[in-house]
Formats: structure tokens, sequence, C-alpha cells
């Protein structure tokens, strides 16, 4: 019994001084554990660097030169002389009204000219003969002066049979209807047997020079004083012969290969849209631009010298809505930082107020970042460095 009663006794011991033994080694091991590393976020160097700055404008194309086929005589349409679509040169014959009554008084017009030139010559004689006499008192001066006067008027009757001659003339060639200019006929809108008239509002076919195109583009009124606001102060520099360059998008989101120039902007402000038109002039060799197509306009407006550029990651927005980054500042410390931007270029902002050259923006890990806490700034993009030996093992208990 009493046997018994030292045993328990021994082995309550034991478990007791096992249990304080491993409390001691825990404890030990615990003080042994060094703190966690800080952690590490990429972080992009600010440095300054020359910019060409660009806006995206929406646009349509518009001919070069584009001219409506009216005639300017009324008659029937005889023949039609082109194919429509094909490219015609100026003065090629597109149409042919009949031509018979403005022959008929063509030639009229022409026999009234002789006939006014054989009753000069007989005038003109009789104020010859006239002249002679009347230096000798053989007819009297009165005689003599309506000869004279006879005379002018026969000659302006010539001058008139002329004038009308001249104006028939006119009228019949305007009945072969030729091309004002070259380039890409449309449709036409009358046929063969149809009666067209002077001066009509409808035109019988439209020209196109379509070798090199317009495109109008708009641009707010607003827009246009801050780009001329930042030109001013000098945050903006002209690219010199560069600044009128142009680019194009089509519709398909393709680019197009040829750039163009900005030839000038409209003067007044659209009071429906408080917009501005600017036309821009492209070469057009392969007539891949057609009249009308919706465009998206690249202009080049300025270069600033010393942009400073941040990843658009790397920018939030405060409960304000004011943009701020993470910066590593002092110590080491991460750095909540207010800033203005302006516009974005690419994938980037471009930053008007509140960065400067040197400040280490944190663009990746910016969930670890909190305001006042020692960060590890790494390049970004770099690789991630590898956890301290034993940092995620367990260390092995004593035994």
């Amino acid at each position: 019994m009493q046997l018994t009663r030292t045993i328990k006794r021994v082995t309550l011991f034991a478990g007791i001084a096992g249990a304080l033994l491993l409390s001691g080694c825990g404890q030990s091991q615990t003080a042994a554990t060094p703190p966690p590393p800080p952690p590490e976020v990429g972080v992009v160097v600010i440095q300054p660097r020359r910019v060409e700055l660009t806006t995206e404008l929406p646009g349509r194309t518009a001919a070069y030169l584009t001219a409506e086929v009216r005639p300017q005589v009324t008659g029937i349409v005889q023949n039609r002389l082109f194919t429509e679509g094909s490219d015609v040169k100026a003065g090629q014959a597109l149409y042919q009204i009949d031509p018979a009554t403005y022959r008929a008084a063509h030639a009229s017009a022409r026999a009234a000219l002789s006939r006014a030139e054989a009753v000069l010559v007989s005038i003109r004689l009789k104020a010859e003969r006239y002249k002679e006499l009347v230096k000798i008192n053989a007819v009297s001066q009165q005689d003599y002066d309506d000869a004279h006067a006879a005379l002018k008027q026969a000659e302006a009757d010539v001058e008139a049979a002329k004038a009308a001659l001249e104006s028939a003339r006119i009228n019949l060639a305007y009945t072969r209807v030729t091309a004002p200019i070259s380039g890409r006929i449309g449709r036409s809108t009358v046929t063969s047997g149809a009666l067209v008239t002077a001066n009509q509002t409808a035109a019988l076919s439209t020209i196109q020079h379509l070798g090199s195109m317009y495109v109008d583009v708009t641009q707010s009124s607003a827009e246009l004083l801050k780009l001329k606001q930042n030109l001013a102060s000098g945050l903006l520099k002209q690219g010199g012969a560069n600044q009128a360059r142009v680019k194009l998008l089509l519709e398909d989101g393709s680019a197009y290969p040829l750039p163009g120039s900005l030839k000038f902007s409209e003067v007044t402000v659209d009071q429906s849209t408080g917009s501005i038109t600017l036309r821009a002039l492209f070469p057009n060799p392969k007539q891949t631009l057609l009249p009308g197509m919706f465009v998206r306009a690249i202009l080049e407006e300025g270069v600033s010298e010393n942009a400073i550029l941040i990843p658009q990651r790397g920018v939030t927005r405060n409960p304000k809505g004011e943009a701020v980054v993470m910066v590593v500042g002092a110590e080491e410390k991460a750095e909540q930082r207010p800033i203005k931007v302006s516009r974005t270029v690419g994938d980037n902002w471009l930053v008007s107020e509140g960065m400067k050259a040197g400040d280490r923006v944190i663009v990746e890990g910016l969930q670890r970042a909190r305001q006042g806490t020692v960060v590890k700034a790494v390049p970004f993009g770099s690789k991630p460095a590898a956890p301290p030996a034993g940092a995620t093992q367990t260390a092995p208990a004593k035994k």
C-alpha cells in the first residue's frame, strides 16, 4: 500500500518536471525566432522625360474636290457618254443634249451678223463721201452728222450681232455636257430621253477627286483653350514642322499607313455642340479612303520636355475622388501622397503636380504597403528575393 502511494508520487513529480522542461524549451525557441522581414514592394523611380502628346478625335472623310454635273441648257438627253463609277478627265464629254434647236439658233445669229456687216459697209462708204462733200459745202452739216451717227449705229449693230453669235455658239457647246474636274464619277440620275432644264437643282451626276482626302474632326473649345494655355505657359512646346502631322485609325481599328497634315481650324464655335472643326489633308493614292467614312484622327498637340509619367496601376483614388499614390519616403516607410493628373499617355498618367524626379512610387504590392510601415523597395518587375533559410521551417524540438 505504502509502495503504491510512493510510486504515484514519483510519477506525478516526473510529469510536472517534464511539463516544466518542455515549457522552458518552447520559450527558448520562441525567443530565438527572428522578427519577420519588411514586405517587398515594386517601385518605379520617377525620371522626367520628353513626351509627344497627342489627342484622338472622331471625324469623317470628305473628297478633296467635288463637282455636281448640271445642264446649262434645256433639252432632251440623247446619249450618256460615260460608265458609272469610272474615272473621268476634266473636259471629257458626259452627256449629249439634242443640239438641233441650238444649231439653228447659231446659224440664225451668224446670218444676222453677216447682214449687219453688209449694212455697215454701205453706211461707212456714205459717211466717207459726206465727209469730203461737207468740206466744199456740197452737203449740209446736218446730212453729214446724220451719216456719221448712222455709221456708229451700224458698227454697234455689228458688235451686238457678234455677241449674239457668241452666245448661240456657247449654248450649242453646252449641249455637250463635259466633266468640270478629273475624278471618279458616280451614278447617273437621268437616262437617254430625259428632259433636262438649265440650272435645275437636281444634278445629273457627281464627280469626286479621290487622290487626296480631307478629314474633318471636331474638338471642344475648352480643350483648345487648355492647349493654348499650356503652350503659352511653356508646359508644352510646339514641335516645329511636325506639329501639324496627323495619323488616322480606320473603322476596323487598323492604322492608315500614310500621315496627313493639319490644314486649318474653323474660326467659329458650333453653338449647339461647343466644338470647333479641324481639317486635315491625307494623300490617298490607292483610294483606300472614301468620302463619308468614319475615322479617328490622332493629332500631335505638342511636346512636354520634362513630363512625369506614372503607371496607371500605381494610382488610386481616395474617398474624395482625388488621385493618390504610395511612395517610399524617409526611413523606407510607405507614405500616401496626393497628386494631380491631367491625362493618360498610353498606360501611364501624366502628372501635373505632386511628384518630382527621384520619387519612388509603389506600383506592386500596394496591399502590403500601409501608411507608415517599413517596406523593402525593389525595382518593379524584378524577381522577389528568396526567403531566408529556415524561415518557413519548424525548428526541431529539443530532447
